[in-house]
């Protein structure tokens, strides 16, 4: 847990996580994740120094919903020194073949519903709220050691003041009258019914994505929970026919922006930097956007950015970051660059059969 306040001490860039989070999700006795999955945490040590860490994991879920014998490496960090680097993931390769796997991917945090990917362009910027970072050494490492690219992940940037949503919402209002679909907030008074609802669908909304892995219920009510905290009803969006959830779209206050100045420490003053500055955020990260697949052509999707961007202007947020998007997700990446949107970050998962 601690390497990574010291690796990343003097950059300025890097967001230290809250301890006490990494804790809970590193902890395979109790984290809903590991019901479904096994992992075996490495350190390289040095003349009695910590200079790098590693996962193996292997995800029975994506295992047996893909119908591969795929493991996983995550939470890698290491000195720029590709012996330390290759000890480690040699060391997580050796672990996941040793259990049936024939290739390795990664990183994965630890996998795709959590942080994944290392970022291989822009680094001149923070990470935004569960996404990663990491030196610009590490792309190196992995190519020195002989990982090769297994798909790229790209985040777009945008402002609300500057989208043009009126002709986004005069097509999707037209659409959704005419499928009879609505879009409303999430109902705080309601929260875990609600979270329970969208989860009965996220399976199905999410299933042919490209390294998709379902979440049980156990998983999915953490998450909810975590984020409870942090979000703003009005742009957590839940599309409806009649009593039925057909879609869900999940945007989050950048919280990085408040955890940075607290230094991954809540006490003794770490609870009251975030409070303060989790007033002055006013950028935001769009997580999730899917609908179920008969209601796809029913312009929901277009109905939840036109929300989204009203939403989020009522609320005073300018930046926004719509990530991770596939590289291979055409029409995502096409609408976004017509909405005005740049590419500005890209991360990489990475195989070694």
């Amino acid at each position: 847990m601690e390497l990574p306040y010291t690796l990343y001490r003097e950059d300025p860039y890097w967001v230290p996580p809250l301890r006490i989070a990494v804790k809970e999700l590193l902890d395979r006795g109790k984290h809903p994740f590991y019901a479904n999955a096994e992992a075996e945490f490495y350190l390289a040590v040095r003349d009695g120094r910590v200079v790098g860490r590693v996962a193996a994991i292997l995800d029975r879920n994506h295992n047996r919903f893909h119908g591969e014998n795929v493991g996983f490496f995550g939470f890698f960090e290491s000195v720029n020194d590709v012996d330390v680097a290759r000890a480690l993931l040699s060391r997580a390769r050796q672990w996941v073949f040793e259990r049936g796997a024939t290739a390795m991917r990664g990183p994965m945090n630890p996998s795709t519903n959590y942080e994944c990917g290392m970022l291989i362009e822009g680094f001149d910027s923070s990470p935004v709220v569960m996404m990663t970072y990491n030196p610009g050494y590490y792309p190196v490492l992995m190519d020195q050691v002989g990982l090769r690219k297994a798909k790229d992940l790209y985040a777009y940037l945008s402002s609300t003041s500057t989208v043009e949503a009126r002709k986004i919402e005069r097509v999707a209002d037209r659409a959704l009258a005419a499928k009879g679909v609505r879009v409303r907030p999430i109902d705080m008074r309601n929260y875990d019914a609600d979270v329970e609802r969208v989860w009965n669908v996220y399976n199905s909304a999410w299933s042919r994505n490209w390294g998709f892995i379902p979440m049980s219920r156990e998983e999915f009510l953490l998450m909810g929970k975590e984020m409870k905290q942090i979000l703003k009803p009005e742009l957590v969006l839940i599309g409806e026919v009649g009593d039925s959830v057909v879609g869900f779209a999940l945007a989050l206050p950048d919280i990085n922006q408040a955890l940075k100045p607290a230094g991954g420490r809540l006490f003794p003053t770490g609870l009251l930097k975030i409070l303060y500055y989790q007033r002055l955020i006013k950028s935001l990260r769009v997580i999730t956007l899917g609908v179920v697949e008969e209601y796809r052509a029913s312009g929901l999707a277009a109905g939840f950015y036109a929300a989204l961007i009203r939403n989020a202007r009522k609320l005073g947020y300018g930046d926004c970051e719509m990530s991770w998007i596939l590289e291979d997700n055409i029409l995502m990446n096409r609408s976004l660059e017509l909405m005005g949107a740049k590419r500005y970050k890209t991360y990489r998962i990475y195989e070694w059969n």
